[in-house]
């Protein structure tokens, strides 16, 4: 009598934090669908939601928010996230108790946590996904990068999105000496494929991230391209139920699109305005686009890789307050952003589980 081998479960857990960690384990999850796996998701807020929506017929689970807002003002960035610690200390313990429970009932073989930090169990192969060996907080980094890479040292693997040589995106955050910990350089991971269509946008404005900080942006780059004399689309990063699309002046309004819809929206968009977020780097440099980054303000990660680039001369940037619609004509002095790396070696990854 011949049996049938049961497909090995991987639980995928994305942070919560705007769309990136989500939408950069979009080809993790469809890497596991082609090799075998049945891939579980776990993730809350809008990432979950996302991710459902990308993935309907897979099972998946809310986890405890880490509830992370930013403030009104970036310099009470670190001092925001300082009264959030507590909470975010108890969303950690959560976290454990659920995956604790879901690997129980679910028969879970193996994790892949992006960036969610009680997301491992000793008795499975968990993997780690962070461009952020080194994680940057002002005159705090030294603390804030131990912290980090104490975490890292749970996991059998740290899997980075990035490329290993010189030639990178991710600068010093993902290229530090860390031999007590197994990094693997796994390539920058999109979603997207380049493709050859026709150039009809002018400006693509690509938003995402926490609020209230999203709204601010949005708000303003609105107001700001009222004025712009060219065909504008305006993506607000907005996970809901339905997608609603408006018109104004010269501006199309999306809530949000699928991934189908982006892919095509950017590769048919001379020039991207976006947050300066590590996945939008990764999704814009393999479609070899041109972009204008605004940092969140307060991040210290999204300014410094916004000035790597630009100290690179690939893409201009600017704070989000003195942004003006004139700055875009910047965008011709900068040689844009590409990457040449090849599909990471799924068999060699997934031989871990």
């Amino acid at each position: 009598m011949t049996t049938i081998q049961q497909k090995k479960r991987i639980l995928v857990a994305p942070l919560n934090w705007g769309l990136g960690h989500a939408t950069r384990c979009i080809p993790i999850i469809n890497a596991l669908l082609r090799h075998n796996f049945e891939p579980i998701i776990a993730s809350d807020g809008i990432a979950l939601q996302l991710l459902k929506k990308e993935f309907p017929q897979i099972i998946s689970f809310e986890l405890p928010s880490y509830q992370i807002t930013y403030p009104k003002k970036g310099k009470h960035f670190k001092l925001k996230l300082l009264q959030n610690s507590p909470k975010l200390i108890a969303a950690i313990k959560a976290e454990k108790q659920a995956i604790a429970s879901i690997i129980a009932r679910h028969h879970i073989d193996g994790i892949i946590s992006d960036n969610r930090l009680g997301i491992y169990h000793k008795g499975l192969p968990c993997v780690f996904i962070t461009h952020q060996l080194e994680v940057l907080s002002g005159n705090t980094t030294w603390l804030s990068s131990k912290l980090h890479q104490k975490v890292m040292r749970r996991f059998q693997e740290c899997w980075v999105p990035d490329s290993a040589g010189a030639t990178n995106l991710s600068g010093r955050l993902g290229h530090q000496e860390l031999p007590d910990i197994s990094l693997k350089y796994i390539g920058p991971l999109s979603r997207f494929s380049k493709q050859k269509r026709p150039i009809i946008n002018d400006v693509l404005v690509l938003l995402s991230g926490p609020e209230p900080q999203r709204t601010l942006l949005e708000e303003k780059l609105l107001s700001e391209f009222k004025a712009y004399d060219g065909k504008v689309v305006f993506v607000k990063g907005k996970i809901e139920e339905e997608q609603h699309i408006s018109e104004e002046g010269q501006m199309t309004i999306y809530n949000f699109m699928t991934s189908e819809q982006l892919q095509d929206t950017i590769n048919e968009s001379t020039l991207i305005v976006s947050r300066s977020g590590y996945t939008t780097i990764m999704d814009l440099a393999k479609l070899g686009k041109k972009a204008f980054f605004i940092p969140t303000p307060g991040q210290f990660e999204q300014e410094y890789l916004a000035q790597h680039l630009q100290n690179l001369n690939y893409t201009p940037s600017c704070k989000q307050d003195a942004f003006n619609i004139a700055y875009l004509s910047e965008v011709n002095n900068y040689k844009g952003l590409t990457v040449t790396s090849d599909e990471p070696d799924w068999n060699e990854l997934f031989s871990l589980f």
